[in-house]
């Protein structure tokens, strides 16, 4: 499988991996036997690279996770600004989960609180290393007014946490896994990054991340990982974007998407799947398929030939951003 670097880290991953989140439970009801046989498949399919969060059905996807991958070579991603305590939600599916572990989160972006979620990540995991570490869900979309408080500890500390442990080797690469451009921007100026995941915002459906986001990661020497390269399920047949029922001009604009996939003969999750790696910042993209099934599926559409005619159809046509590169030979 095709590898890029992380940032300038001489770290690589693959450009196709594995997203955690169903693993955990997120909007999917599967055992952790099924979990294990994602994992199990992905590698033999030669997959290397895993993104995992606490946040998954509140370390559920951390367990499966680190016993699947547990004496074989992988790169791993977690992320860090929440952690669990004792004591289960009262309704899980109020956070989309199904069956999550018995705690609920706090959010903590300190130093002391990044400190305690790497130990507690990799005592959950069950492994002695975590190769790129990010901080999760920083950004005004999950905390609202109250993201100005968390930046702010991220700032005076959280951030100096991560250059430790990447100074002292404990990791290889740092970074924030968030789904809004805004967020990145913020983290710019307040260190040195070597990667973000941005989930949901350069897509097929969406490329606002070429507006400013992009041109300053370039600037600063720091990669993309593109998380929910289907933005949620509208790019690949269903009707969820960001994480809810897509809205209505949404709906439009991937219809028109899939009309000119149709008209080519491909399918539409195939080039919304490749599109992302046609720009050079982009590493890898994560999609966290449900089942064994859809994760053979996303193997075949990674591998399906895109015609160039069909990516300049879309620009023609006006659904692309102007400047937006396309893969390509």
């Amino acid at each position: 499988m095709e590898t890029r670097e992380v940032g300038q880290t001489g770290l690589r991953i693959d450009t196709l991996g594995l997203g955690g989140a169903p693993l955990g439970g997120n909007f999917v009801d599967l055992t952790d036997d099924d979990a294990k046989a994602l994992v199990q498949t992905a590698r033999a399919a030669g997959m290397r690279y895993f993104d995992t969060a606490p946040w998954y059905g509140f370390g559920r996807s951390e367990r499966v996770m680190g016993d699947v991958l547990r004496g074989t070579d992988y790169v791993l991603s977690d992320k860090v600004g929440r952690l669990l305590k004792s004591g289960g939600v009262a309704d899980p599916m109020a956070f989309g989960m199904v069956d999550p572990l018995p705690f609920h989160v706090t959010y903590d972006y300190s130093y002391d609180g990044i400190m305690r979620a790497f130990e507690d990540n990799l005592q959950r995991l069950g492994l002695d290393r975590i190769d790129i570490l990010l901080v999760h869900d920083i950004g005004t979309m999950t905390h609202g007014a109250e993201n100005a408080r968390h930046l702010e500890d991220l700032t005076r500390g959280g951030y100096r946490a991560l250059d430790t442990l990447r100074a002292s080797g404990a990791v290889t690469a740092i970074g924030i896994g968030v789904n809004e451009n805004a967020a990145c921007m913020d983290a710019l100026q307040i260190g040195s990054w070597d990667v973000f995941l941005l989930a949901g915002r350069y897509t097929l459906l969406e490329q606002t991340a070429l507006n400013a986001l992009f041109p300053a990661c370039a600037a600063a020497g720091t990669t993309i990982i593109c998380g929910g390269p289907f933005n949620s399920g509208i790019l690949a047949g269903r009707d969820t974007w960001n994480y809810a029922k897509a809205p209505p001009e949404i709906i439009a604009k991937a219809r028109k998407l899939s009309e000119e996939a149709d008209a080519f003969g491909i399918p539409l999750a195939a080039a919304a799947l490749q599109f992302p790696l046609g720009h050079p910042l982009v590493t890898s993209v994560i999609p966290g398929p449900r089942d064994v099934a859809e994760l053979r599926q996303i193997l075949d559409w990674v591998e399906t030939p895109i015609p160039a005619a069909f990516w300049d159809s879309l620009r023609a046509k006006g659904l692309l951003a102007e400047g937006a590169p396309v893969p390509g030979p």
